[in-house]
């Protein structure tokens, strides 16, 4: 039965990446990743990784996703313009570059084997902590840089709109 769900739910994550992916409409790429994070928050509940799959929902579901919403709606972002329109070599260029780089990032990590440092020290407890301690501790710089990120992003979509008001 637990093969089932994760294959369930692996298919729907799939499917909504590639919804994501191709769509037009901003709007519906983004509410496509939110049931593409809400399939990842299952597979994380089915390998028993409970806190990574609140956290899926919590962080990325609740708050980027909202976050990405908000600056669409803020820039009235109504679609894209259509695949290749105007630069069909670079699109197909483009189109051939990331399938290469998705190939290679596939063999790369079905050839992976987990070494000692794979797992957090402590981390078999079962709690927080160790994650906790490790963004805190190891790696503070990234988990600043990326709030950071944030609130550069939230300030540029301010600063266009209200460019466009002007």
């Amino acid at each position: 039965m637990v093969t089932y769900i994760f294959l369930a739910a692996a298919g729907l994550a799939v499917l909504f990446s590639i919804i994501a992916v191709v769509h037009r409409s901003p709007l519906i790429n983004v509410l496509s990743m939110v049931l593409v994070f809400f399939c990842l928050a299952a597979i994380f509940a089915i390998v028993g990784m409970d806190f990574l799959a609140a956290i899926q929902i919590v962080v990325y579901a609740g708050a980027v996703l909202v976050l990405f919403l908000f600056v669409i709606m803020l820039l009235k972002v109504d679609s894209v313009p259509k695949f290749g329109a105007g630069r069909p070599i670079q699109a197909v260029l483009g189109s051939i570059s990331a399938i290469g780089i998705g190939a290679f990032l596939v063999h790369v990590a079905m050839n992976l084997e987990p070494g000692d440092s794979a797992v957090i020290p402590g981390a078999s407890e079962g709690t927080a902590f160790p994650i906790g301690h490790a963004l805190i501790g190891s790696h503070l710089f990234a988990f600043e840089f990326i709030s950071l990120l944030l609130v550069a992003a939230i300030v540029g979509a301010v600063f266009l709109t209200s460019k466009e008001l002007r």
